[in-house]
């Protein structure tokens, strides 16, 4: 005996085969990915870190390590919640969410400094090559701070809402992508990895409507050019940061 699927008034029909798949799993799947890209990127410092420092490190250290870690399970969370039909929660979870992510950049920012001067201070790193790079974690902070309070705003817009959450968890997979081997990559390039994972959104989107949503084709624009002058800034040792970064450092 046959069976038919019917299909609501003002409802299409669900997608099959890899669109569908890549329609109902692309977001939960990418959360899982963040968080493997973490894992394994923190993985190859936090020993010495972490576990075993010497001398050691901030508290504050753990605190960041702690709000950013749960920020990564709060995105799997979410995105479990939708795939399984559980909206509601969703929506109620959202605002502690909205909390979490208002801490981050203030969290980051100051870890920033507070790292830069360690390693300057405890550890005795040239000053004139670590304080630089404070830029990194700055201009990390500015992308998920402006892709967040945007979700936040267009929570009740899904397409731009789910893709500006996304967006956002991808920035902060910069300090991962930094620590991965150097075998994988330059370390000047490792921007490329946090591109790489937003560009999947982008092929998600071919792959689904047959065309890229504005939030790719603003964010990641924007991101890879902030990428590119943030890294031409360091490399090139711009006078105008190095006394702000020097300033940073006290």
């Amino acid at each position: 005996m046959s069976t038919t699927q019917v299909v609501r008034p003002g409802k299409s029909a669900p997608s099959s085969g890899l669109r569908g798949i890549t329609e109902r799993y692309f977001y939960f799947f990418m959360s899982l990915l963040i968080a493997v890209t973490v894992v394994y990127g923190f993985s190859q410092t936090v020993g010495q870190n972490l576990f075993n420092p010497a001398p050691s490190r901030p508290i504050l250290l753990f605190l960041h390590g702690a709000v950013f870690s749960g920020w990564v399970v709060f995105f799997i969370f979410q995105s479990a919640l939708v795939r399984t039909h559980h909206v509601s929660w969703h929506r109620r979870t959202g605002w502690f969410g909205a909390g979490l992510g208002a801490l981050i950049p203030i969290l980051g920012a100051v870890i920033s400094v507070v790292m830069a001067r360690f390693d300057v201070f405890q550890l005795h790193q040239p000053r004139d090559q670590r304080a630089p790079f404070t830029l990194i974690p700055l201009f990390d902070m500015v992308c998920f701070t402006s892709t967040f309070w945007l979700a936040v705003l267009w929570r009740k817009r899904p397409e731009y809402h789910r893709r500006l959450v996304f967006v956002a968890s991808c920035s902060l997979t910069a300090a991962a992508f930094f620590r991965f081997p150097e075998a994988f990559h330059s370390h000047i390039y490792f921007y490329a990895g946090v591109d790489a994972l937003i560009f999947l959104g982008v092929i998600r989107d071919l792959v689904v409507s047959r065309r890229v949503h504005a939030v790719y084709l603003w964010a990641l624009p924007a991101f890879a050019l902030g990428q590119y002058l943030v890294m031409h800034t360091i490399s090139t040792g711009a006078q105008w940061w190095l006394k702000i970064a020097d300033a940073i450092v006290g």
